[in-house]
């Protein structure tokens, strides 16, 4: 061997020089160096959310006889669905683990209706939970991954994929929405208030139609008939134009009656389904109004009530806001789903804010898992389109 080669120098073997390689160590690839940074900061995050939960738990939990401490323990269980929102976007960012977002928290009315929903709420005691248990897992974790670093360096991208599979177990079983009936019961809650609400507002509405309507009448009208009474006998003349008043009065009440009765549940919809209702309701409108119903079978008595009252609110505003010469009607039938399509040719430009009982209407018709969708351009035209779930009644009969 020359004196001139150098052991540390590349050699020459078969006309190529052999360089050396780099080590395994810096040859990992970007995913192994996410997971090494995920499950190295592990150790922080896992004491950070394990003190956390303690001592808002312990300290909410401790002061409940006392004032403070339901609020306290609803404020620590707030901050842990924002930490719980933190370890998904650092399971997102690091190991690529996508889960989607809890549903917020139904609002409610007033403090205790806030104290209760964020007392009872799942997500945020998981969230507790998953602070709690994985500390000694963030230990080690943390204690394997630095090791490996720069002892077992080898087997670095194999231990961090399997250490960091645990985390996303974790994560999905204890972070993510409890499915989807998770998001469907939070839903149903909020819609629940609506109903509730909805049905008082009938419920005054009848009322006040009761007492300042029909009750008003029958109560002049006993009245003129008692001095009817009276002057029977000295007036006659008197008593007759009195009675025939009374008459007139009855003939008044009545009419305010049905009517009543037609905002509750009209008899015609009853006896004759949609088809006969809607084209009675588009005979008072102030436009023409052509109405088709193509349903082969008729929906469930509350869903075609439903349908009924929702076309009659939607021709109300065409006969008050629209400026327009001519509506139609359509309702029919898609798998499971109730159509119903109200269109004008007005001046357009309805919005859900403008006052028109949109938004309310929107909000009755999702709170039995229905949609309202509206396209209204500035200069028109108006349509207006609602879905409801198709139930089938028990007997159905043919549509009239």
């Amino acid at each position: 061997m020359s004196a001139d080669l150098d052991p540390r120098q590349p050699v020459e073997s078969l006309g190529s020089v052999e360089t050396p390689r780099p080590p395994v160590l810096f040859a990992c690839g970007k995913e192994t160096w996410k997971e090494v940074a995920f499950l190295l900061s592990n150790l922080f995050t896992a004491l950070a959310g394990f003190v956390y939960a303690v001592v808002s738990v312990t300290l909410g939990v401790g002061l409940a006889v006392t004032v403070i401490g339901l609020p306290l323990l609803a404020l620590g269980l707030c901050g842990a669905r924002f930490i719980g929102k933190s370890e998904r976007m650092r399971a997102r960012a690091l190991l690529g683990t996508r889960i989607a977002e809890p549903s917020p928290l139904p609002s409610r009315g007033g403090f205790f209706g806030w104290l209760w929903s964020t007392l009872k709420d799942p997500v945020a005691w998981r969230t507790q939970l998953y602070g709690l248990i994985r500390l000694p897992w963030g230990i080690l974790t943390f204690v394997l991954t630095l090791v490996s670093l720069f002892v077992l360096w080898p087997v670095l991208p194999f231990l961090t994929r399997v250490l960091s599979y645990g985390d996303q177990v974790m994560v999905h079983g204890l972070l993510s929405p409890s499915d989807e009936l998770e998001r469907r019961i939070a839903e149903l809650e909020s819609d629940r208030g609506v109903v509730v609400d909805t049905a008082a507002a009938d419920l005054r509405r009848i009322e006040r139609d009761l007492h300042d309507g029909a009750q008003a009448r029958l109560v002049a009208l006993a009245m003129g008939l008692g001095l009817a009474k009276e002057k029977l006998l000295a007036d006659p003349e008197a008593a007759a134009a009195m009675v025939d008043e009374a008459h007139g009065e009855v003939k008044l009440a009545l009419q305010e009656l049905r009517d009543l009765a037609r905002g509750i549940h009209p008899a015609v919809l009853t006896d004759r389904g949609l088809s006969a209702a809607l084209s009675s309701v588009a005979a008072r409108c102030t436009v023409p109004v052509k109405v088709e119903v193509d349903l082969a079978e008729r929906p469930a008595e509350a869903i075609e009530g439903i349908a009924y009252f929702t076309v009659s609110e939607l021709l109300q505003n065409v006969s008050k806001h629209a400026r327009a010469r001519s509506a139609s009607v359509e309702v029919w039938r898609v798998g499971d789903r109730l159509m119903l399509q109200v269109a004008d040719d007005g001046a357009g430009g309805a919005r859900f804010d403008g006052g028109t009982g949109l938004a309310g209407l929107a909000e009755r018709l999702g709170a039995v898992d229905g949609l309202l969708v509206l396209d209204s351009p500035e200069g028109g035209p108006t349509t207006v389109t609602a879905e409801l779930p198709w139930r089938s009644r028990p007997t159905s009969g043919p549509v009239r």
